[in-house]
Parts: structure tokens; C-alpha cells; sequence
């Protein structure tokens, strides 16, 4: 793939994995539009990486319309969805609540899936496109207290095989990625993000395995990456 002009949506980029991939495909000479729910902090981190900075929040459908019209307005196009927004706490299962459940699978689940179907549309229509799907390495294995959390990323992993077995004719590449722990602001209150640790992956190698992936010639693509720390220990 060549990335020169060519637009991306990333959500939930204004930190972490979304900022770092921004960022990366940026550099690579892509056009890029990036969401978060908080508007100072989207506004600050794409005046900062030269990115379009939408406030919306991509769980609802109100947000999804607001991020496909002004990125289709600004752009006039989009080549590729990297559906990153997601969050969750860790509870144990005898104390996890109907509303844990509903609000997690509300970013994790039913908004990514419409904000691809969004995009889908577009790309349907081109006969081209690509999304990237952000899970986790907890959709490949279930953990105590991860209930909630690791059933929306296996819910996740399960759309984006229906979604490779739908689009592949339409020339729409569908990929997976699971990253093991990274030192990010997720699951965080105060979304402030974690000091790095040497041992422990940054938001830029899931960022790097996302890009790599996209760079490949439009004739293939991978199904589904893992990334895991070398030696976290």
C-alpha cells in the first residue's frame, strides 16, 4: 500500500495506541483524522501531530456520522479505519454489573462494529479499503476478573473473521491486531498516561506491526497480529 494521500480515521487517537499510529501514518505522507470524546485534548494532540481532530464519541451513532462526514469533507475520501477506541475494568465476576457489561460493549463492541460498517459502506462503493481492528491479546485467552473486558475483545476478534469472509471480494482488507499489555492511559480514571517502562511495549510497536501490516502490496494482507513484550519480566 502507498500511503502518500491517502485518508485514515483513527479512533479514540488522541493518546496511546490511536496517537502513536496517527502519527506513524502521517510520516508516512497519509492523511489522518483522529477522535476522542474530550474536545480540548483532541484538539491539542491534532494541532500537535497535524492532524484532523474530531470530537465525537464513536459509540454512539450521532458520533459515528459526525466522524465520517468531516473526515469525507475535509479528505473528499477514506482509504482506511483503524477502530482503536475501546476501554474497560477488570472486576471479578461475582461482582461485575448489567451496566459494566452495557458500557464496555457499547465502545468495544457495538461501536466498533458500526463505525466499520460505516466505513464499509464507503469502501464497498470504491471496491477498496482497509480496517484495522484493535483487540487485545485477552481475545485469544480468558483471565480472572477479565469477564467483562476479554469477552468484548473475543467479540471483537469474532467480527473482524466474519468481516474478512464478507469483504475480501470487494477488495477490503480486514485485519486483527492483539496487543499484549501496553504502558498507556487505558484503563485509567484520569486517562493520564503510564510511565514507560524499558521492558514494556509503547503504543509505537502496536503502531509499527499496524503500519507494517498496511504496507504490504494490496494484493495480500494478514489476518490477525499478536504483539508481545520480549522480556517483560
Amino acid at each position: 500500500m502507498d500511503f502518500k494521500n491517502k485518508t485514515f480515521i483513527v479512533t479514540g487517537g488522541s493518546s496511546g495506541i490511536g496517537k502513536a499510529t496517527a502519527l506513524m501514518l502521517l510520516e508516512k505522507g497519509a492523511n489522518v483524522a483522529i477522535t476522542g470524546r474530550n474536545a480540548e485534548k483532541v484538539a491539542t494532540v491534532a494541532e500537535e501531530i497535524g492532524a484532523l481532530g474530531i470530537a465525537a464519541d464513536v459509540s454512539t451513532q450521532a458520533g459515528i456520522d459526525a466522524t465520517m462526514k468531516q473526515t469525507l469533507d475535509a479528505f473528499g475520501g477514506l482509504h482506511g479505519l483503524i477502530n482503536n477506541a475501546g476501554h474497560g475494568w477488570m472486576k471479578p465476576m461475582l461482582e461485575v454489573t448489567w451496566e459494566d457489561f452495557e458500557d464496555t460493549y457499547r465502545v468495544n463492541v457495538f461501536g466498533a462494529a458500526m463505525m466499520a460498517q460505516a466505513a464499509a459502506k464507503v469502501f464497498v462503493e470504491q471496491n477498496y479499503g482497509n480496517i484495522v481492528n484493535i483487540a487485545s491479546t485477552a481475545a485469544t485467552r480468558g483471565f480472572p476478573a477479565g469477564s467483562v473486558y476479554s469477552s468484548s475483545k473475543f467479540a471483537l476478534r469474532g467480527m473482524t473473521q466474519c468481516w474478512q469472509g464478507e469483504l475480501r471480494k470487494h477488495n477490503i482488507r480486514v485485519m486483527g491486531v492483539n496487543p499484549s499489555e501496553v504502558s498507556t492511559a487505558f484503563g485509567k480514571a484520569d486517562r493520564e498516561e503510564r510511565a514507560e517502562q524499558n521492558n514494556k511495549l509503547r503504543g509505537e510497536e502496536i503502531a509499527h506491526a499496524i503500519v507494517s501490516a498496511l504496507a504490504m502490496d494490496d494484493r495480500g494482507y494478514i489476518p490477525e497480529i499478536t504483539i508481545h513484550a520480549t522480556n517483560p519480566f
